[in-house]
Formats: structure tokens, C-alpha cells, sequence
């Protein structure tokens, strides 16, 4: 590592050091938080737990004889389970239909606050449908960004099977110049297939080598609910034993209390290396952008007092802008010599 200056408000964008990436992990929750008064035109972001009411399905699975008070996955599972192909079908296209409808406002939200904060280095891994994530990171794309990855697909990314590019549906191909497949969504069956297709295959396979090497995982909003126990036995696998993870961190950015917490999540968290906030701007994100790794690495293992330099969260895209462009060339200059030094976590 190289030597660090003693960390300030003023110079903590200067301190430029971590090479491994910070992932971070989104679940309704986050999306949800993101837009709590809905979208651009009200629309509301739905957890599982009023899917059903947000969606509009109450008189269809009435219906058909269905009790619209059951939980979505256990619905859509149990329809799915029966091979009741018509059935799906309509399911599928109202979900798609509603997510695709989804627009984001104009004033910056949590999503612009949370890509501009992370650097080209870093990953956001999704498991939400709506494009609400994907329309902020192209508003902000002056800067560099993190790498964004859908693991359960999502309504606005397309993909090319024959050329293995990505980009925004309804585009065309670089490569081939053929329009883009859309990416399939995966619905709440109790044993998803993350091999079935390409798209989701190559998401995954990303998804599990970041987790072997990442020095920070945030997952904000995603529960680990019980009906993705697939999800999490191959997240789990991909992190390996808790008791290697000594020097890592893992924040959680929720509303679920700290025994739920630690009970869904036990796989990931090393003794006392975690943190939980009920708020986006209280986490190590919002109080230190684009330099969460550093920050972390100056307290914690070289005792260094260290001062928030928070996201100005209540500004306009010009002033959040400005706030951010000072990190520009300190990383500019870290990309350059990166290779003539020594830096946290490169080979």
C-alpha cells in the first residue's frame, strides 16, 4: 500500500489505495427506498410482501379461485409447479408490462447518489426487475461508473447471444448491429435455474468471482428470504469459509433488525466485521463515496480518526455534479501508476 496522508475532509478524495472492488447488492428494499413516493408518475416499486395490491392481480387471482392474500412466490410457484402455461404467460406479461411502465423522476435519487458514489472498479449486483437502477447510471455516465450486473434479469437490459454483449433493450448490437434479445426475468420458483440461459449464466459467473475477491460487500434492501435459498447457497459458496474473511466487511443497509440480520446472513459475516443501518446516508457509501475502501482500510487498521465527507443529498444534478468532480483526477492519476506500485489487494 502506498503511504496515505492523514485523512481529512479536504484530502480524503486525494487517497487513492484500494485496488480490490466494493460490491454492492440490491433487493426490493433498495429500489423501494430509492423511490419511496414511487416513480416519475406515482408509481409504486413493490416488495413480495404487496406485490399482489401494487400490481393490480387481486381480481385476477380471485378470479381464478386463487386467495389473492397469498404471498406472490407461493402463487406464481404453485401455478408454475401445476404447468398451468396460460396462466403464466398472463403473469408474466403483467409483471413485465408494469416494470417496463417504470420511469425515473428528474431530481437525483438514492440510485444517482449510490453509482456516482462507487468507482469503475466497483460492482452493483441487482436482483430487481425495474429499470429505475439502469436509468440513473446513463443520467450520470459523464463519470466513471460501476459495473452494473442483473441477476434475476431485468425489464431494460438486453443482451446479444451471438457476439455475448449487453446493453439497453430495444438496442442494437456493436458487433452484429442485431437488435438485442431482451433479458429474461426469473420468476419466484422455489429451484431457479441460473444455468438455463446465457445472459443469466454470465451475470452469475461474474457475480461469484467478484464475491471470492471483494474486500466489502453492501447489501442493501435484499432480506435473503427463505425462497432464495438458491441465490444464497451460491452466494454463500462463492464467499467460501466465514473464517477466511478476517479483514473483510459487510454492511447491510435495511430495515430488518439486527437478529434477522445476522440470522439469513450468518454465512457472510466474520465475528464483528459488519455494520447495519436502517438509512442509505448513514452507511460507509453515502459518508465516504468513491473512497469507501480506503476509508475503511485508514480506521480501522491504521487507527486513523476519520471525518464523514458526505453525499450533499438535497442538491441538484449540476451541484452534485460539481461535489463529484474533484474525484476525477486522484483517480486518474491512481489508474496511471497503478502499476508501479504496490496497492491493497492487487496481485
Amino acid at each position: 500500500m502506498s503511504e496515505a496522508k492523514e485523512p481529512t475532509v479536504e484530502n480524503e478524495r486525494d487517497c487513492v489505495f484500494m485496488g480490490r472492488s466494493h460490491l454492492v447488492v440490491l433487493g426490493a428494499g433498495a429500489s423501494r427506498a430509492a423511490f419511496p413516493n414511487g416513480d416519475r408518475h406515482g408509481k409504486k416499486l413493490p416488495l413480495m410482501a404487496d406485490f399482489v395490491d401494487t400490481l393490480e392481480l387481486r381480481p385476477l387471482l380471485a378470479q381464478w379461485g386463487i386467495d389473492p392474500d397469498r404471498n406472490f412466490e407461493d402463487v406464481f410457484s404453485g401455478i408454475y409447479e401445476a404447468g398451468e402455461t396460460d396462466r403464466i404467460g398472463i403473469l408474466q406479461s403483467r409483471v413485465e408490462n408494469y416494470f417496463g411502465s417504470l420511469q425515473i423522476g428528474d431530481n437525483p435519487t438514492i440510485y444517482d447518489h449510490l453509482v456516482l458514489s462507487l468507482r469503475k472498479k466497483d460492482y452493483i449486483a441487482t436482483f430487481n426487475w425495474d429499470p429505475l437502477l439502469l436509468q440513473a447510471y446513463r443520467r450520470n455516465g459523464r463519470f466513471e461508473l460501476p459495473k452494473l450486473l442483473f441477476l434475476h434479469g431485468n425489464v431494460g437490459i438486453g443482451y446479444c447471444v451471438k457476439d455475448r454483449t449487453v446493453g439497453v433493450a430495444g438496442a442494437r448490437c456493436s458487433k452484429c448491429l442485431q437488435s438485442f434479445t431482451r433479458a429474461p426475468l426469473l420468476y419466484p420458483i422455489s429451484q431457479k435455474n441460473y444455468a438455463a440461459n446465457h445472459f443469466i449464466a454470465s451475470e452469475w459467473g461474474t457475480f461469484k468471482k467478484l464475491l471470492a475477491h471483494t474486500f466489502m460487500v453492501t447489501i442493501f434492501g435484499y432480506s435473503g428470504p427463505q425462497s432464495d435459498q438458491e441465490a444464497l447457497s451460491s452466494m454463500g459458496a462463492a464467499w467460501g469459509p466465514v473464517r477466511n474473511r478476517e479483514l473483510e466487511q459487510t454492511c447491510f443497509i435495511t430495515i430488518q433488525d439486527r437478529d434477522t440480520v445476522l440470522g439469513n446472513f450468518r454465512d457472510f459475516v466474520h465475528t464483528h466485521h459488519y455494520e447495519i443501518d436502517s438509512n442509505f446516508y448513514n452507511s460507509w457509501i453515502a459518508h465516504h463515496p468513491r473512497r469507501t475502501g480506503e476509508a475503511w482500510w485508514n480506521q480501522y487498521l491504521e487507527c486513523m480518526f476519520l471525518p464523514n465527507n458526505p453525499i450533499p443529498k438535497d442538491v441538484d444534478f449540476p451541484a452534485l455534479w460539481n461535489f463529484f468532480e474533484p474525484f476525477r483526477e486522484p483517480e486518474r492519476l491512481f489508474e496511471v501508476t497503478r502499476g508501479n506500485r504496490k496497492n491493497f489487494g492487487d496481485a
